[in-house]
């Protein structure tokens, strides 16, 4: 071996690199445990201190995970496995035992799953150790195999790792480290899991985080007999690698599914959004704090008793309050009033609504608008004109011309801030990645479609094309901000439906993987995150360390018009993905508001011009942190207080002179009621998972006694049963016969 050799491929050589290379190299006899998996075999080897799973496709390489590592002389046991594992092996070692157990199986996909725990002898401070994924070729050399790193763990969001191995063609690889198994280590030693998944090629995979000794002067030890799982990481195979980036999200999103349904998931509860939306409407209408008076109309305060009103904010609330009307079937009062002072935003001289009232305050620059911001007040009131408001129409039709001039003059290409009135950029990309506003021509694309659909002019249409197109070649780098990417997703499908044209379906999976490539898929329990829910949340922004409220509920309704576009052409792991998310918005979006956390989990101080948090009011904390930080540092965002009216108006059911509403935490396709006391319901939510379902009494009502089953006959009994709601688990795709007494 040569260093001219090794530098053709391996930026630099480590000695955990070579000593890998060494040990595989020397490694002979039949392996102590071998097992196969399609056309994959496998087999599990004691290198030097290490316990090694080596995975090989037949003469095109493979991958070698560790699975532990060790001190010091050792007894090595290989004991039956346990069920649903094919192999367990106990190593005992003067730092205590380790319990590796090996499952593996061929779902969707080919798939293996190494979980090692530990049990110390003595308090225990772990080392450093080298991250534990190595590619190989078809020699079993890690640094002959040359690949490429599509996706890493970003923060503290999912430890994921998807990257292909070009030669040999070994296929695309997925690596999944289930970091909801790693609480119990983390609060031991006071770390958290922030990007733990990674690497440099070719060390890729988990790095266990260890406390700093240099930097902390109290490091904590593992208590000595108290087990904790050390890593949790399954491993998913396909044979082949992507054929351009479409084909890569799409990959992505498969396999990312095939991990999350090997996951145990954590159970969602009941939320009373509609009590919610009564208690949030009584507070914007009644509580000081919440408004404020100018032009002789009201307008809402962005955060608690902070910041001036600006146009998004307002449309933000005016469009949900119009939901909660439909819902209802009465328009609420607070609607019109709020819609009166609308007018007072738009510049006619520059034909667009400004952030900003003309009277906003010199602390502010009048001109300046984050490019977001000038499309996101068109969105809402593309809502609201659909639905017939022709005031809304109006000014939804002339403030287009001058979004589109912004577009033209950008190519396509928004910076972080600019200057409404001549264009001039104030910021042009963020300081985490270097790049401007890279999904705001996703939303874009979604108010020009809007237009389209109001105007049948094919002008918009073509702008929608434009948008989307310009944003091919992003990938994973494709969000900026979670709710614009999902908005550019259902822009990318209701493309394909309008001109049948699949490039726009499959771009649509590139916006997907870019958001889900933000997401949280485990469950924290460090710190104060042990008082709230973060399964499943996304990061608001590419860099942001929080989940955000606004984010959260906007990203929903953007999947439902997805969802509602979509067919059966649709990746189900796609589909699975989408509906889970929402679900666990339902749940975990609870959480944002102040009077469902305990006083002690709050910030002291917020962020935003002197706001405060009123744990009273029924209005959202903006930020819950995934690592356990006090929740809302940021504020108490009046202009997220809208989501309780969109999730009660789509996960509760009126079901004509029946005494209750039907609760569910899944859109619902289809509802048709077959006779007096009998409907049925359509849920097209992941093939494998399961969805809540609620029959929740009316006020002044009794609730009877109810009958769910399945299209196949099957009866469910109900999980719980109250004066007040009677609780069933229910297949989340497929149709299901409800009848009550």
């Amino acid at each position: 071996m040569t260093s001219s050799a090794l530098s053709k491929h391996v930026p630099a050589v480590t000695p955990y690199l070579l000593t890998l290379r060494d040990q595989l190299a020397s490694a002979r006899g039949k392996a102590p445990a071998s097992f196969v998996v399609g056309e994959l075999t496998a087999e599990l080897r004691l290198l030097g201190t290490a316990l090694w799973l080596i995975v090989r496709r037949a003469r095109k390489g493979g991958v070698a995970l560790r699975a532990m590592h060790w001190t010091g002389d050792s007894k090595i046991e290989f004991q039956d496995p346990d069920p649903g594992d094919i192999a367990r092996i106990v190593v005992t070692s003067s730092l205590g035992e380790h319990r590796i157990s090996v499952r593996t199986g061929a779902r969707t996909l080919p798939y293996f799953r190494v979980i090692t725990r530990f049990i110390p002898a003595a308090p225990t401070q772990l080392p450093f150790v080298p991250r534990d994924l190595f590619p190989l070729d078809a020699n079993d050399d890690p640094i002959g195999a040359i690949g490429e790193v599509n996706a890493v763990q970003r923060g503290i969001n999912a430890g994921l790792l998807y990257f292909h191995i070009k030669d040999p063609d070994a296929g695309t690889i997925f690596y999944f480290q289930n970091l909801t198994a790693l609480n119990d280590y983390c609060r031991a030693t006071g770390t958290t899991p922030k990007d733990s998944v990674g690497g440099a090629w070719p060390e890729l995979g988990f790095l266990l985080p260890t406390p700093d000794v240099l930097e902390e002067k109290d490091v904590k030890p593992l208590a000595a007999g108290k087990e904790v799982t050390l890593s949790d990481a399954t491993i998913l195979f396909r044979p082949d690698g992507p054929s351009d980036e479409r084909d890569r999200a799409r990959h992505f999103l498969q396999m990312l599914g095939g991990a999350y349904q090997l996951l145990d998931l954590p159970d969602t509860e009941y939320r009373d959004w509609v009590a919610r939306a009564q208690a949030t409407l009584r507070d914007l209408d009644g509580a000081p704090e919440a408004t404020i008076r100018h032009y002789g109309h009201r307008y809402i305060h962005p955060y608690t008793a902070a910041e001036y009103p600006d146009i998004m904010v307002q449309m933000s609330l005016v469009q949900a309050i119009h939901e909660w009307g439909r819902w209802t079937g009465e328009a609420h009062p607070l609607e019109d009033e709020f819609k009166s002072g609308l007018s007072r935003f738009y510049d006619h001289e520059l034909e667009t609504l400004r952030r900003y009232l003309p009277n906003v305050g010199d602390d502010k620059d009048a001109d300046a608008v984050d490019s977001w911001y000038l499309y996101h007040p068109l969105l809402n009131l593309g809502k609201l004109a659909l639905n017939g408001d022709r005031q809304a129409k109006a000014l939804f039709l002339k403030s287009l011309d001058y979004g589109i001039r912004a577009a033209h003059h950008f190519g396509y290409k928004w910076p972080i801030q600019y200057k409404v009135t001549d264009f001039s950029v104030i910021t042009e990309t963020a300081g985490a990645d270097g790049r401007g506003q890279t999904d705001v021509g996703g939303i874009y694309a979604w108010v020009m479609l809007e237009a389209y659909q109001l105007t049948d002019d094919k002008r918009y249409l073509d702008e929608a094309r434009a948008a989307i197109d310009a944003a091919i070649g992003l990938g994973f780098d494709l969000n900026y901000q979670a709710n614009l990417t999902a908005w550019g997703a259902a822009a990318c499908m209701r493309l394909w439906r309008i001109t049948n044209r699949d490039v726009y379906l499959e771009q649509s999976y590139v916006y997907l993987a870019s958001f889900f490539h933000n997401s949280e898929i485990w469950e924290s329990r460090l710190g104060h995150a042990v008082h709230y829910r973060n399964f499943l949340a996304v990061t608001a922004l590419q860099d942001a360390p929080y989940m955000a409220i606004y984010e959260c509920f906007d990203s929903f309704a953007a999947f439902e018009h997805y969802l509602d576009d979509s067919g059966p052409d649709l990746e189900p792991a796609a589909r699975m993905l989408i509906s889970e998310y929402c679900k666990y918005a339902l749940d975990r979006a609870w959480f944002y508001y102040p009077d469902a956390l305990p006083a002690e989990a709050i910030a002291e101080e917020q962020r935003e011009n002197n706001g405060h948090v009123d744990r009273n009011l029924s209005f959202p904390l903006e930020d819950l942190y995934p690592d356990g930080q006090p929740a809302g540092q940021v504020g108490q965002e009046i202009y997220g207080a809208g989501a309780a009216m969109i999730f009660a108006s789509r996960a509760f059911h009126h079901v004509e002179d029946a005494p209750f509403l039907l609760y569910c935490d899944h859109f619902v396709r289809a509802i048709e009621r077959t006779d007096d006391r009998t409907v049925t319901l359509t849920l097209d939510g992941g093939e494998t998972c399961s969805a809540r379902l609620s029959f929740v009494r009316q006020k002044r009502r009794k609730l009877t006694g109810t009958r769910v089953a399945t299209a196949d006959g099957d009866m469910l009994r109900p999980q719980q049963v109250s004066d007040d709601r009677i609780d069933y688990r229910v297949p989340a795709n497929g149709r299901l016969l409800l009848n009550w007494e």
